[in-house]
């Protein structure tokens, strides 16, 4: 299970290629919900999410015999675009298992980061088969797009950054989606703020963290239904353990909460976040984190990946 020193390692190492987002504020949302809180903006980060952190710390930490053989990995999105990118960074090969319904401007960015693309059937299976046997017959590593503790350390350094900037915080709220990101920032705050309250938010349509916290036992996703694409995915066996002994709660949120949130930063904050990102801003402008003028409240947008290219197709429609 990862640990603090693992978080602080990962930091030296993705110093010199990710970038190191902004901590923004908001009187508005400051009042809105009675406390100071302070946006880790991770859509700002290369790639556009904090996914960056997690793939460019695997890479270097990969041995020569790996590093010579390359990496792979399945995603459809937001992990593609990292790994690609970080494995270029280092100089290493990477093969992308997406699968055939991904987007395709994403998968264009994928082969522009220099990464081979490997499509696929449009489900789990088929992604992780396909992964594994390009794993076995041509010796890659595998870099898991969340179930990978490398990949969770370089996910922490985002909280760590954060609190770093802000100082103490009372709550700190992150999406969970794989677990990735939930169980790096849950480790960074319980190792530096012992103090402090860690929520996961999810959304309701996807609840499988929140099932499998309250029973104890890894529930797997079954038919996920929600807008926020990044965060269908079921827990990992390693994120769930971390996230079981280090994470406070988890808050599901409904899909006009996850718009109306998105609408928030895109209005009052010119903040385009996509909406996973926008996810763990819900209970805090719904009042759920307790009001206090002292209280100080964390929370990651974790991206900023959007496809636009339906709302400009729409925009120019009705111009």
């Amino acid at each position: 299970m990862i640990e603090l020193d693992n978080i602080r390692r990962a930091a030296v190492a993705v110093r010199e290629a990710a970038n190191r987002t902004p901590v923004m504020r908001s009187r508005t949302l400051d009042r809105l919900c009675g406390a100071e809180v302070y946006l880790k903006c991770e859509n700002f980060q290369r790639t556009g999410s904090f996914k960056f952190r997690g793939a460019y710390n695997a890479v270097s930490l990969l041995d020569e015999a790996q590093r010579s053989a390359g990496v792979v990995t399945h995603s459809s999105g937001n992990h593609a675009q990292a790994l690609a990118l970080a494995a270029a960074a280092a100089g290493v090969r990477a093969r992308i298992v997406m699968p055939s319904g991904s987007v395709p401007v994403k998968v264009e960015a994928v082969r522009g980061y220099g990464a081979e693309v490997i499509l696929c059937e449009n489900t789990l299976r088929s992604r992780e088969s396909t992964a594994a046997t390009l794993v076995e017959s041509q010796g890659l590593c595998l870099v898991h797009p969340y179930n990978d503790e490398r990949v969770m350390a370089g996910a922490g350094t985002a909280a760590l950054e954060l609190l770093e900037e802000a100082g103490p915080l009372d709550y700190v709220l992150a999406p969970v989606g794989g677990g990735g990101l939930l169980s790096g920032t849950a480790t960074a705050v319980k190792g530096l703020c012992p103090q402090a309250v860690v929520w996961g938010v999810e959304p309701a349509g996807a609840d499988d963290a929140f099932r499998s916290l309250e029973s104890g036992r890894l529930v797997p996703q079954t038919d996920p239904r929600t807008i926020a694409d990044g965060l269908r995915t079921s827990l990992g066996e390693k994120t769930f353990e971390v996230i079981r002994r280090r994470v406070d709660r988890i808050v599901p949120v409904e899909e006009e909460e996850i718009v109306q949130a998105m609408r928030f930063l895109w209005q009052r904050m010119k903040l385009v976040v996509e909406p996973s990102g926008a996810v763990p801003l819900v209970p805090v402008v719904r009042g759920e984190i307790p009001a206090g003028r002292e209280l100080r409240v964390g929370v990651i947008l974790s991206g900023g990946n959007i496809d636009l290219e339906t709302f400009f197709s729409g925009f120019l429609k009705r111009s």
